[in-house]
């Protein structure tokens, strides 16, 4: 906090973590007063599969992926 009250954060939406070669994706949204909850849970959704997607690509151009 400021002295004249402001805040500034930063805040991760998108994380993933690899350990013993299993990968753990979280995402978040931020959600407000008049928020959809059914388009905050489909951006979360959207979010965490485009790292599963750039996970499975960096598996198959490595040769470490399963297909």
């Amino acid at each position: 906090f400021s002295a004249g009250g402001d805040m500034d954060v930063c805040i991760a939406l998108r994380t993933a973590v690899v350990k013993d070669r299993d990968l753990y994706i979280q995402a978040g949204g931020g959600v407000v007063f008049d928020s959809d909850p059914e388009a905050e849970y489909m951006e979360t959704v959207h979010k965490s599969n485009a790292i599963r997607r750039a996970a499975a690509d960096a598996a198959r151009f490595s040769g470490e992926g399963n297909g």
